[in-house]
């Protein structure tokens, strides 16, 4: 995508039903893909209302109306279904600001798209963990996502990114990278490259039990990371879950699995330390324990089985996925030094490796709160 400068963003701000005067659009957030601004106006009482204003990465999303189509469906039927329960649909779902014309997204001269939201003040988001709680927190806010669009015909969405989640697929795409080898740094990862090698026969798992029937398609999120859900800062509950870009038909396990990929460990996910990378139990029973508590209840019994191998097979895929874009030249993923998606790759093959030693662990784990939902 073209650099910004000042002067696009605050045209595009212009071509969205903000209320009062532009007043300045600031980065905002450490979202990896699109470019996230917090856009303020002056209201006509002098107070500040904030909007999230954002341009939407084509290169990556490459049908942002079919993209931006899904959101809408999904966002009314998750407000309808608050307000069905008494709940406040501002603070409890992402609120889209219609563009002038009244459509969901701006096309500006260059052919980029852009779209907003309502500011959702009171809120705060976490890169990491900084304690069970706030796991468990973030667990009870995604399995309310899961448990609210249980009833939602997940067929019927667009799948923004073919096979995002389609484990052999990712590591096909690997292999590709491996043997065009772009830049000559397939020599310095060996180690890497025969980990996913090692790893290739169990990255059939889920694939092959939604062929046979035996795990049922969803609306899945597909990017459940800690910092992608909203905790209210009086209550410490989540309360929104954000970043609805990969919202499509997919399987619980890739939700749940990316939860524990990214959340069972209170190292950053570029951590270059691996010594400081580890794969926390208690973290993994925190989000597992919240998770079943709102969700169990609409989980089938395969898919509860299944949890631990979602979570180890979602951080492989991730790990896979970091290592493809570093083998290709780091064209996915916004890096900000050398090496940094390589770090990536390597912090996930660590909490693979950490899962597989504590495999009895996990499985005793989601045994022991799935038999609570009895």
């Amino acid at each position: 995508m073209k650099e910004l400068n000042r002067e696009r963003v605050r045209t595009a701000a212009e071509h969205f039903q903000f209320g009062g005067e532009f007043s300045e659009a600031l980065s905002y957030g450490s979202g990896h893909i699109n470019d996230t601004f917090a856009a303020r106006f002056l209201q006509p009482g002098g107070g500040i209302q904030s909007y999230v204003l954002q341009r939407i990465n084509t290169e990556v999303f490459q049908k942002p109306l079919e993209l931006m189509e899904n959101i809408v469906h999904v966002t009314d039927h998750i407000r309808n279904t608050v307000t069905e329960m008494g709940g406040d649909p501002l603070r409890e779902t992402l609120t889209l600001v219609p563009a002038i014309d009244g459509r969901s997204v701006y096309c500006d001269r260059e052919g980029e798209y852009w779209r907003a939201y309502l500011f959702i003040d009171g809120t705060i988001s976490y890169d990491t963990a900084e304690s069970e709680q706030d796991l468990y927190q973030s667990a009870k806010a995604f399995g309310k996502f899961q448990q609210m669009l249980a009833d939602f015909p997940a067929e019927t969405l667009h799948e923004t990114i073919p096979n995002f989640h389609n484990t052999p697929d990712r590591v096909s795409k690997f292999k590709e990278a491996l043997n065009r080898d772009l830049l000559g740094r397939a020599k310095s990862v060996q180690r890497e490259i025969d980990f996913v090698l090692r790893h290739e026969e169990e990255t059939h798992r889920l694939v092959d039990l939604q062929k046979a029937g035996r795990l049922p398609l969803r609306v899945t999120h597909n990017d459940t990371k800690l910092n992608n859900v909203l905790i209210d800062k009086k209550t410490g509950e989540g309360i929104c879950i954000v970043d609805l870009d990969t919202v499509m038909p997919g399987l619980s396990l890739y939700d749940y699995g990316d939860s524990i990929r990214f959340g069972a460990t209170y190292a950053a996910e570029d951590e270059p330390d691996l010594a400081k990378v580890n794969f926390d139990p208690g973290l993994f029973e925190a989000y597992t324990r919240g998770y079943l508590e709102v969700a169990g209840g609409v989980l089938t019994d395969c898919e509860i089985e299944n949890l631990p191998m979602g979570a180890r097979l979602m951080t492989l895929e991730c790990g896979i996925r970091f290592l493809t874009d570093y083998l290709s030249g780091d064209t996915y993923f916004k890096t900000n030094r050398k090496g940094q998606n390589l770090d990536r790759c390597r912090t996930q093959f660590k909490l693979v490796s950490d899962m597989e030693k504590e495999w009895k662990t996990m499985s005793d784990i989601v045994q022991r709160h799935s038999n609570r939902l009895a």
